[in-house]
């Protein structure tokens, strides 16, 4: 499937349609849940993906380097009883980055399955001056949101 983004549409409303699209493709029992996330860095208005190459990462860790940006993740959660649509939005601060500190680690291999091109949990964690929001969401999913809202489901 696809995962292009509409003209004008919000990163938000991008994110909680393609994790809606990937919950509702996956076959679903009787008695199960279904899972959909995607997840996107924004920086002032910009959304940053999974980069296409390592020059792509560098451009992407320029554009971090030294100042905060959002964490925007969209969840579904698809059974019989229904579908919730949510989003979990983190605030992270990176340190200043030095132009080789920012080949080295594009070079690293890392970045390149990563949106915004970092892994808080991997080499990145020393650029990370601080969070604000769910460490959770930052590193690909909000588990506590995720799983308030399975046990809302299970109940049902």
């Amino acid at each position: 499937m696809p995962e292009e983004r509409r003209t004008g549409e919000l990163p938000l409303d991008y994110v909680r349609r393609l994790a809606q699209e990937k919950a509702l493709a996956v076959p679903r029992h009787p008695g199960e849940v279904v899972l959909g996330a995607d997840t996107v860095v924004v920086v002032d208005g910009q959304v940053l993906e999974k980069p296409c190459d390592v020059p792509d990462a560098q451009r992407m860790l320029g554009l971090l380097s030294g100042r905060g940006h959002e964490v925007v993740t969209g969840i579904c959660l698809h059974s019989a009883a229904r579908t919730i649509i949510d989003t979990a939005i983190t605030r992270v601060h990176f340190t200043a980055l030095a132009p080789d500190e920012i080949e080295t680690y594009a070079r690293s291999g890392e970045p390149m399955d990563k949106a915004g091109a970092y892994a808080i949990q991997g080499l990145a964690s020393k650029f990370i001056d601080r969070i604000e929001g769910d460490y959770f969401n930052v590193v690909g999913l909000p588990v506590a949101l995720v799983y308030r809202y399975w046990k809302q489901l299970a109940a049902a």
